[in-house]
């Protein structure tokens, strides 16, 4: 599976993102990030649920994923299932925008991986 925030990775980005958060949350580019972590860290449930997942997890922020999937074409953040050299959406941005909380989200996913 992989984790794909729109966001910038490293220190720095994630100070500045914090600051975003918690000054202007409704102009957040990442919904994702807004889900799953805090202001200055990872959800814990969220680190549960990456736990379980029975499947290799992969983590990418926008720069890295554009790189190793320079031909993927999605609107970012976004929930993916790699399946060989290809990956399939499991949740898109949209649909990011309109979940409520962490516990929502991993609901989804898990309906979305028994599914397939």
């Amino acid at each position: 599976m992989l984790i794909v925030y729109n966001a910038e990775a490293g220190i720095a980005a994630g100070i500045k993102d914090s600051i975003h958060k918690l000054l202007k949350p409704d102009t957040y580019p990442c919904s994702l990030c807004a889900l799953t972590h805090g202001t200055v860290r990872m959800d814990p449930a969220w680190k549960r649920f990456l736990a379980r997942v029975p499947m290799d997890v992969r983590v990418y922020h926008r720069p890295d994923f554009r790189e190793r999937y320079p031909d993927l074409h999605i609107e970012l953040p976004a929930v993916l299932a790699e399946e060989g050299r290809s990956a399939q959406l499991l949740i898109g941005a949209d649909e990011l925008r309109t979940l409520a909380g962490v516990d929502a989200l991993t609901a989804r996913i898990g309906a979305r991986l028994q599914g397939r």
